[in-house]
């Protein structure tokens, strides 16, 4: 390693302020932490490393470039921040001189960070350490330009657990841009995560299987090896999984596969046929030729068709646990000379834990569960007796909502995650499902983010405050108004649950309030749908008040947040809209002979069906939030599948627009025979008009 012998040559310009009273926002928080004087940054920086090392020069220009956006100069006379080695001369030296420690624990990817008269620095063994240390001086640094400021401090940072990642549902409609996937390896990496773990059903293309991997819907190999290239920079491990037991309907569905399925045109591969290992084997011998990571990750979750067809007789003999278990068994078998270890869900093994045992040792057991719970021991004890490695997977609740559900989110994160420290795991999974193929990531970046704090410090993390830090850590909100605005959604969502129908759903916002299932969701939801609008039109306001002070960082996230709003605040209004429509119908109905109803009936009509009126007011409704809805799916996502959702969007459209246009041959038929068809002509039942 080459050293540099820029200290002694340096004359250091930091002009001190005074000291902060608390610590500043940072996600994740760090494990030791003490204010000094902040440094002014007004005559610009330098950045220099220690070492020629490649990855500590990509820290430096990283760390650099952010300055450089924040409109502060690059300037060899203004502060040093010096990114070091703790094995180099300077490094040694800047530790020794305020008597601080690199400790063992901290050594994979721990730092030391500290301010003095001199400048920055961020000391540090490995690599990883060096980079996640720039990381936190970008979260020290507030202001911009000439105002801007680095709050002084002495931190000793590291892990609490050794892996940190985010699981990402690539199979159920969003397939996002190769762009966006770098931009999610940065953002994740910002927060100090190291694992990415992209999930296939069939959306990964295989030469030597071409079939299921659409062109355009599909990863293929040359942008999965980018992705590699490219996420190592950023020390992200990507760890692909590909599921080989469950969930591959899309996949048997092609005749050439059909014979391998448990059940005729099912999603579970039948054990028993010897074509469901060999292709197995295909899909993960491409796999680990294109992801060289330690890790490839088999699924094997909610294997639901397994003892009901093909392998009937047999789990009725040994039982389900002993058939999945010897499958899996199997597979490890035959992807040994892959020389990779294999992750599986937990969730079927878990219900046999005399069993357990019997799976190989080096399999890492990975325990999902999606709820807040007081004691996690249920996903995690059968695997941990049994002497197995373990991650855990919480979940950002975002799945076949509107907006995630952060009430769960958080609770569940915080739980699971510390649950998993106790008990010893060594790695987390923040998981991401597109079940309703709606998802947007943008708007799931809440949660990530409180996984990310969650995976990387020690117990029980701070859900308050988390809150309190991610807007102006995120998206450099100073006023505190996108904090609240996420409080908003949350107590959104907690409304809907409070009027029985558990959160705000995509299903609620699809739902023809007129249909027998519509009518009694919207008894349920009556007393609430005030409470809900106010929760959501609150959280639009504070997020138009934040754009109005400034510019706001990550503005696709702000945008997603503004759609999940307007989405949950339209729920409530249809409801309202389609209640009204169908009671005022219903009332003119009733009282046409009655002199003073007929007096307006026409105009009464016209306001239910003509210009403006309320039939309009839910096309309106429905075509302003495609129309942000698909502006968003495309800062993310390929065109791939997005029809599919907006077809949803065209025909809730039509839907009122035809219910107008009876409504309109209704006031037609009054203004010609001074009478009324009756309520279920125009598609209205007795129900619904109440």
């Amino acid at each position: 390693m080459i050293q540099t012998a820029f200290l002694a040559l340096c004359v250091v310009f930091a002009t001190p302020i005074a000291a902060l009273a608390q610590r500043p926002a940072l996600i994740p928080e760090p494990r030791e932490f003490h204010n000094g004087d902040d440094i002014s940054l007004a005559r610009g920086v330098s950045v220099t490393a220690s070492s020629k090392d490649a990855e500590d020069s990509f820290a430096a220009d990283d760390l650099l470039a952010f300055l450089k956006a924040q409109g502060i100069e690059h300037a060899g006379k203004g502060t040093r921040i010096y990114l070091l080695r703790d094995t180099s001369s300077e490094g040694k030296r800047a530790l020794t001189d305020e008597k601080l420690t690199l400790d063992a624990p901290m050594q994979d990817e721990g730092y030391v960070l500290f301010t003095s008269k001199r400048g920055v620095y961020v000391v540090a063994r490995s690599a990883a350490g060096l980079f996640y240390g720039a990381q936190t001086v970008k979260q020290l640094v507030s202001g911009s330009g000439d105002h801007a400021v680095l709050q002084g401090c002495v931190i000793r940072d590291w892990p609490a657990m050794k892996f940190r990642g985010v699981h990402d549902d690539l199979s159920r409609g969003p397939v996002p841009t190769l762009e966006f996937q770098k931009r999610q390896i940065r953002t994740f990496a910002a927060y100090k995560m190291n694992v990415y773990s992209p999930y296939f059903e069939n959306t990964m293309q295989y030469a030597s299987n071409p079939l299921p991997g659409l062109p355009g819907g599909s990863m293929s190999k040359v942008d999965a090896e980018a992705l590699v290239a490219y996420a190592k920079q950023y020390h992200v491990t990507i760890v692909p999984e590909q599921e080989a037991f469950g969930h591959l309907h899309h996949v048997l569905t092609w005749q050439q596969y059909a014979n391998l399925a448990e059940v005729p045109v099912g999603a579970v591969l039948a054990p028993g046929e010897a074509g469901s290992l060999q292709l197995i084997k295909q899909w993960f011998t491409e796999l680990a030729a294109i992801f060289p990571g330690p890790f490839l990750h088999i699924g094997a979750d909610e294997t639901f068709e397994l003892g009901q067809g093909k392998t009937a007789a047999e789990v009725k003999e040994r039982g389900l646990g002993a058939v999945y278990i010897d499958f899996l068994t199997k597979i490890h078998t035959e992807l040994a000379p892959l020389n990779r270890r294999l992750l599986f869900w937990g969730d079927v093994a878990m219900n046999d834990p005399a069993l357990v045992p019997k799976l190989p040792k080096d399999m890492i057991a990975v325990a999902w569960h999606y709820e807040p719970e007081a004691d996690f021991s249920k996903w995690l004890d059968p695997y941990t007796h049994a002497g197995m490695e373990t991650w855990v997977a919480p979940g950002v609740n975002n799945w076949n909502r509107v907006y995630p559900n952060n009430n769960l989110a958080l609770g569940n994160i915080q739980g699971f995650v510390a649950a998993g420290q106790k008990a010893g795991s060594t790695g987390m999974l923040n998981t991401i499902w597109n079940d309703d193929g709606e998802g947007l990531f943008a708007e799931d970046w809440y949660g990530v983010l409180f996984g990310a704090a969650a995976g990387w410090q020690a117990g029980t993390s701070d859900i308050a405050e988390f809150q309190k830090d991610y807007g102006k850590v995120f998206h450099g909100d100073a006023t505190g108004d996108l904090d609240q605005a996420q409080l908003a959604l949350m107590q959104a969502h907690q409304a809907f649950a409070k009027a029985g129908v558990e959160d705000a759903r995509d299903a609620l916002f699809w739902l023809d309030p007129w249909t027998a299932e519509g009518q009694e969701t919207a008894a349920k939801l009556k007393p609430s749908l005030d409470e809900i609008r106010l929760d959501a039109e609150h959280a639009l306001t504070l997020i138009a008040q934040a754009r109005q002070a400034g510019n706001l960082r990550e503005p696709d996230a702000v945008d997603a947040m503004e759609l999940g709003a307007r989405r949950m605040d339209f729920i409530a209004f249809k409801f309202q809209t389609a209640g009204d429509i169908a009671g005022t119908y219903q009332r003119l109905y009733q009282n046409q002979s009655d002199p003073e109803t007929r007096k307006h009936m026409s105009r009464d009509l016209w306001n239910l069906s003509g210009a403006n009126g309320r039939c309009e007011d839910l096309r309106d409704g429905y075509g302003y939030i495609r129309d942000l809805f698909k502006a968003a799916w495309l800062k993310e996502n390929r065109p791939f599948w997005l029809d599919n959702v907006t077809a949803q969007y065209d025909m809730a459209m039509q839907l009122w627009i035809t219910r107008a246009d009876k409504l309109r041959a209704a006031r037609q038929q009054w203004e010609a025979t001074y009478t009324l068809p009756a309520p279920e002509a125009v598609g209205i039942a007795q129900q619904a008009a109440k």
